[in-house]
């Protein structure tokens, strides 16, 4: 069998769907900003449902107040939106960016890495927590338990944009994506959108509702950095390499996704190994 699928009327046929939902003038609204807009806004409304339902805490008493939440928003915004830029300029493209600095600035072009953004929330929760007097690890618990429907929302839209397409493949539901070349590929971007979306969030309501882990500081937190690893190292297997990276190493195999992804599989195990309860609720 050859290497590549070269078999356009095997594959599904990708959707005609416009990546601008409206434009108006020089205003344009994509599927991917809205993506990131409507995931910020439900991790937000979610981590405010946990934090009114005293059942969920130790001995009944909430870590933090819904006003609380209210604040850190714009924190989490911000560091989304700066660490992932400044992630995928470091780790996906820098020499680009070197030769290119303003292009930095041109986020409208596309470019942002999640494991950027992810450090960029964490330095925010943890700036944040300080300032106000709140557990650092229990911030991290319900702001983590709603990132999942973001991130499968973000991952849909680059599927409609026909970006981060997968592999070359002869599977029943390979797609023909418009810019993926003669090829049927895996629709990695679903993949990634039933796992790290769909998949991890129902995981995570099991922990927080069903094991009442939110009385166990770090342990949900931890189950989503080790859950998001784990699927991502998975669905980098079916997922097309960056083309100014390809595989590391020459290994055929080994991708970046695969590399900053593992320390957060590990860094999630270590967290949900040594939670422990808390024994005294700490006062709002």
């Amino acid at each position: 069998m050859s290497e590549y699928f070269m078999l356009p009327f095997a594959a599904l046929p990708f959707p005609d769907i416009d990546p601008v939902i409206v434009k108006i003038g020089p205003l344009a609204v994509h599927w991917y900003g809205v993506g990131y807009i409507v995931g910020i806004l439900f991790a937000w409304w979610y981590a405010k449902r946990l934090v009114t339902n005293a059942s969920l805490w130790p001995g009944g008493t909430v870590p933090m107040k819904p006003e609380d939440l209210d604040d850190f928003i714009m924190w989490a915004a911000i560091g989304v939106v700066l660490g992932g830029r400044v992630g995928y300029v470091l780790f996906y493209d820098l020499p680009r960016y070197i030769a290119h600095p303003l292009d930095i600035l041109a986020v409208w072009q596309g470019g942002m890495s999640f494991h950027g953004g992810l450090l960029g929330v964490i330095l925010a929760m943890t700036l944040f927590s300080w300032s106000r007097g709140i557990r650092t690890w229990s911030l991290f618990d319900v702001v983590a338990a709603g990132v999942p429907v973001g991130l499968g929302l973000v991952r849909m839209a680059n599927f409609i944009n026909s970006e981060l397409w997968g592999r070359p493949t002869d599977v029943p539901w390979a797609v023909e994506f418009p810019n993926g070349g003669p090829y049927a590929r895996h629709p990695s971007q679903v993949y990634e959108a039933l796992l790290e979306g769909l998949v991890l969030f129902l995981v995570l309501r099991f922990l927080t509702h069903s094991r009442l882990k939110l009385k166990t500081p770090r342990f949900v937190g931890g189950a989503f950095i080790a859950g998001y690893g784990l699927s991502r190292i998975f669905v980098e297997f079916f997922r097309e390499p960056d083309q100014q990276l390809g595989y590391l190493l020459g290994t055929g195999w080994l991708t970046m996704g695969m590399v900053l992804s593992l320390p957060m599989l590990l860094a999630g195990i270590w967290a949900m190994a040594t939670a422990k309860p808390v024994t005294q609720p700490q006062p709002v």
